[in-house]
């Protein structure tokens, strides 16, 4: 059901009354990828452009990051932390956020990728951390997110009594999802450009990591009268460690907007067929993905989530049949492409067969 924005708003709480700053440029476009669905022969697929929400090379976590430094700045913090993979886009986010808002900014990288090389410790993301003049520290385990928090409380604790006013971004559950409010409020806007353009979608597809960006879509949608179905692709852990998380995070962010919960456990769709080797970890189906999606559309994905996630899309577009139209949305990651230089390059080396 499609409904206008005004009509949609009083079903989201109090997502309008909380702490919030402007860092995105939204709303992002909806675009359709005629090239890439002629040549599948499929459901029409389109991509939410999220990948254009501007601030140092956009992404998702854009969105997120205007709930989490509204609520920094209405604490006075002077100093974000964050932790996240070597190569995070949340990180990398968060420096630049920090900057525009006149904040410092401390990152802890986490080894979650068994990657050495020269590109994936400098380039990319990390050299875009360096560049915003974040200070950066190292954790080793890079499936502790419990531990990872705890010392990020500890670097916090050390600021604090240098005179500094620290804000945490959390990566552990149990904390308020606070950026899964800014795909509650990404699930209106899809809605009303869809009213507003004629579109209907028979299915979303989208990355599902920390679940903010896949529990917030799925619960806006259904808070504002929406049954579309949301497809989750597994890029961090698998679908039934990942069923519990999203669940989980619904149930917060119901709690979070003071309104009675709208997602059901049968709402929560997951597919980890696209995830393996593992997290960070190119596939022969992601790399296939990226391969068509840039010669067709110039559409650029990348290795760790967005790859993944159009694999994940272009199967069920085929599935679906060419009477469906289905939504990916692009979250972001370009920058990674350049720390997976050397394995994109040599698979990329030769000439590319004709399509």
């Amino acid at each position: 059901m499609l409904v206008k924005r005004n009509s949609m708003t009083h079903r989201l709480g109090r997502l309008d009354e909380l702490p919030r700053v402007t860092l995105g440029h939204t709303p992002t476009p909806i675009e359709h990828l005629v090239n890439l669905t002629a040549q599948e022969q499929s459901a029409q697929i389109y991509v939410k452009r999220d990948d254009c929400t501007g601030l140092a090379f956009g992404g998702n976590k854009v969105r997120q990051l205007e709930f989490y430094l509204g609520e920094a700045q209405r604490q006075e913090a002077d100093t974000v932390l964050i932790t996240g993979a070597v190569q995070s886009n949340f990180v990398r986010l968060a420096a630049a956020a920090a900057c525009k808002l006149g904040m410092d900014c401390h990152i802890q990288l986490e080894e979650r990728v068994p990657k050495d090389d020269e590109n994936y410790r400098n380039s990319g993301n990390v050299l875009l951390d360096k560049m915003l003049g974040a200070t950066l520290y190292s954790y080793a385990d890079g499936d502790d997110e419990a531990g990872a928090d705890r010392q990020l409380g500890l670097i916090a604790e050390d600021l604090r009594k240098k005179g500094r006013k620290p804000y945490i971004v959390p990566l552990s559950p149990g904390h308020p999802p606070l950026g899964a409010l800014g795909y509650v409020d990404a699930a209106r806007e899809i809605l009303s450009q869809c009213d507003d353009s004629g579109l209907a979608f028979d299915e979303i597809i989208v990355a599902s990591g920390s679940g903010n960006t896949h529990a917030g879509l799925l619960f806006g949608l259904r808070a504002c009268g929406s049954n579309i179905p949301v497809t989750g692709t597994c890029v961090r852990r698998n679908a039934t460690s990942q069923l519990e998380r999203i669940r989980d995070r619904c149930r917060e962010i119901a709690v979070l907007l003071q309104i009675e919960p709208v997602v059901t456990e049968s709402d929560i769709i997951l597919t980890d067929d696209y995830f393996a080797p593992g997290y960070g970890q190119l596939n022969s189906a992601a790399i296939e993905a990226i391969r068509r999606a840039a010669q067709t559309e110039a559409l650029l994905l990348d290795p760790v989530y967005t790859a993944k996630t159009m694999a994940c899309a272009l199967a069920r577009a085929s599935a679906l049949g060419p009477e469906k139209s289905i939504l990916m949305v692009h979250t972001g990651g370009t920058p990674a492409l350049f720390a997976y230089a050397k394995d994109l390059a040599d698979l990329f080396s030769e000439a590319s067969p004709a399509i």
